[in-house]
């Protein structure tokens, strides 16, 4: 995967009614180290990473690029929003596009958060970048990642198999600015 560009980075911070969208900073990084290695949000991502080579890999700011959003909530990190350009995926549906991804700690779930930053992130990505379509890849079983995806307007393209698991892929049609 490669960042999206052109893209001006970093933005202000975003802000919903609840949430923060900014960029990564050093006091994230524990948070970042709990969201990788916690098995319940890796349930569907292969598993969890072990937290002695996270520890140790770990920059002690995490990496900015563009589209890597922190989400806080109340001055913590709850989550992560990532738009990337989908390069080397294995589907050719998706080759190109922007590519929807977010992980958040379960402390966060069920709380409508991830449907608050993600529409906030995908606002972002309509604003500078009008007309792009955007794709979003989860594990079919993954029930509250599969309503999360429909909630934000993607519609499934197709289904198949990857990592021992069935996959979907959804796109978001592309929105464009009116005149």
């Amino acid at each position: 995967m490669e960042d999206l560009g052109a893209v001006v980075w970093p933005p202000a911070p975003i802000r919903t009614e609840r949430l923060v969208l900014r960029e990564p900073e050093a006091r994230d990084r524990v948070a970042f180290i709990e969201l990788h290695t916690s098995p319940e949000v890796n349930a569907y991502l292969g598993g969890p990473r072990p937290r002695d080579e996270l520890e140790r890999d770990l920059p002690e700011t995490p990496r900015r690029w563009p589209g890597n959003f922190v989400v806080e909530l109340d001055g913590s990190m709850i989550g992560q929003i990532l738009l990337r350009r989908a390069t080397g995926h294995s589907r050719p549906a998706a080759s190109g596009k922007a590519d929807l991804g977010y992980l958040f700690l379960p402390r966060a779930w069920g709380f409508g958060y991830a449907a608050e930053a993600c529409t906030a992130a995908l606002d972002w990505l309509d604003g500078v970048l009008p007309g792009e379509p955007v794709v979003l890849t989860t594990q079919s079983a993954n029930a509250g990642s599969m309503r999360l995806a429909a909630k934000l307007g993607f519609a499934e393209v197709e289904r198949f198999e990857a990592w021992g698991a069935e996959q979907w892929l959804g796109l978001r049609p592309a929105v464009t600015a009116l005149p």
